[in-house]
């Protein structure tokens, strides 16, 4: 299936794209990670595991284990702190 991936600050920054559409097999956002991952290079030390990378789906905050569908949007993201 394909899905729109935006990046956004420093994960944006590391893979030096803002977004992409991706082919995937995953069915959720950790096997999409990890998918990422897999790719090696900048997508392996912006996205790695350990590593603190929050995540969206469809513009609303979700956990690893939310479902993916065909033409969904993925954000991925550093933590944001305010003050």
């Amino acid at each position: 299936m394909k899905v729109q991936v935006r990046y956004f600050a420093s994960v944006r920054e590391a893979l030096s794209r803002s977004n992409e559409t991706v082919d995937t097999q995953a069915d959720t956002l950790a096997a999409l990670r990890d998918e990422l991952i897999a790719r090696g290079g900048a997508y392996a030390t912006a996205l790695a595991r350990g590593k603190a990378v929050r995540m969206a789906l469809d513009q609303l905050m979700s956990d690893e284990a939310a479902a993916l569908r065909e033409g969904c949007e993925v954000a991925f993201f550093p933590p944001v702190t305010g003050g």
